[in-house]
């Protein structure tokens, strides 16, 4: 096959990354846009050694899963931001569950019976599927007009709206006749702490244009205040949820030591604080300058609460955090925590560790290395952010 083939397949399985699986004469094809089941004329998008990629662009059979996306965008060779807009939201949830276990199996090295244990399933969030995302970011193309990224691609779509945005994004002068001259990039904002902010990105800097520099958030029962190009979670109810969920699966108790591994502003080591009490030592641990200066900022209340400015695992490995440690919350890049990084947990030995993760790739090789370590997978929480 070479690229614009089309050829007629029936899919199977879901794959990460909003693709299914599908096969052409023993070839393994990902497609995408096509639900498992369904009957799909494919054309092939990519080629490489071992397998192709391809959009499904007429359904032959559909399944009953399938709904037409709300967003125009959302199509072959339009927008790469949403993967699952044609399929019926309560489905998402299944095909999301479903990849999860999927790398647990493979990757993580659990049995199928290991992973029914866990009742692997994924929750949503409040607010439905559109209109949710209160952190934009567009590109712009060579008109100077902003726009989303095509699929695998720097290629830009110009939109006149992104549906799953906050409303108060939609509603911003950033795209359509909007033009951007000298920017490599828009930044939008809207704060669950009723902030609207809109930055122009040049050279990797960015400045504001429109609304306050810093943000407020308002999550942990705390305020936050960071600056608008600041990492905060893109769902305005993903960091309560989160918090929650660690709090729940930790059950921190008075006087017990923490460690809030990249750390961030602070938003779990202030929970924790709140758990474990005054006396208590936490340990928060953040690269980037700009979450250090929040959590020291954010954070200038809880005494209690170091805050080191260091990457975890030199941190680790040069002990500039060193135990005793009771509980452990690790929420690392997609990339993952890495194998040092764990085996110098374990070697620390907490009684336990919340891995936050949000790529299930990175996180099951992680379970691996933890498991080959004697650690066991106790307990998992899905959430559609």
């Amino acid at each position: 096959m070479v690229e614009a083939d089309r050829v007629e397949v029936t899919v199977d399985a879901v794959a990460p990354g909003g693709h299914c699986v599908a096969r052409v004469a023993g070839q393994v094809v990902f497609v995408r846009h096509a639900l498992p089941g369904e009957r799909v004329v494919a054309e092939v998008t990519e080629v490489h050694r071992g397998f192709v990629r391809a959009d499904a662009v007429t359904v032959l059979a559909a399944s009953p899963d399938r709904v037409e996306a709300p967003c125009r965008y959302a199509t072959p060779g339009g927008c790469g931001g949403c993967d699952l807009q044609h399929v019926a939201p309560a489905a998402q949830l299944d095909w999301k569950a479903a990849v999860v276990r999927e790398q647990l199996t493979r990757l993580g090295g659990l049995t199928d019976a290991e992973v029914d244990r866990l009742g692997v399933r994924v929750e949503a969030l409040p607010g439905g599927p559109l209109g949710w995302r209160s952190r934009v970011r567009y590109a712009v193309d060579a008109a100077d007009r902003a726009g989303l990224l095509k699929h695998r691609s720097h290629e830009v779509v110009p939109v006149d709206r992104c549906l799953i945005a906050h409303p108060e994004i939609q509603a911003l002068p950033v795209l359509g006749a909007t033009r951007w001259p000298d920017a490599e990039a828009v930044e939008t904002v809207a704060s669950t702490g009723g902030q609207v902010s809109v930055s122009s990105v040049t050279a990797g800097a960015a400045s504001p244009v429109r609304g306050p520099a810093t943000v407020r958030e308002v999550a942990a029962g705390r305020g936050w205040e960071l600056p608008a190009a600041a990492f905060w979670q893109v769902h305005p109810a993903a960091a309560d949820t989160l918090v929650d969920a660690v709090l729940d699966l930790l059950d921190p108790q008075p006087g017990e030591s923490a460690w809030d591994l990249y750390g961030g502003a602070g938003l779990f080591a202030a929970a924790l604080a709140a758990r474990v009490g005054p006396t208590a030592r936490i340990t928060l641990v953040e690269a980037a300058a700009q979450g250090v200066s929040a959590a020291r900022e954010n954070l200038r209340d809880l005494p209690s609460v170091e805050v080191v400015a260091a990457r975890v695992e030199t941190a680790l490995a040069r002990r500039r955090i060193t135990g005793p440690v009771d509980v452990v919350v690790l929420d690392p890049p997609r990339s993952g925590a890495g194998a040092p990084v764990v085996r110098a947990l374990a070697a620390a030995g907490p009684r336990a560790v919340a891995y936050v993760a949000c790529d299930p790739a990175a996180f099951a090789r992680d379970v691996r290395t933890f498991a080959g370590l004697g650690w066991r997978l106790a307990a998992l929480r899905g959430f559609d952010l």
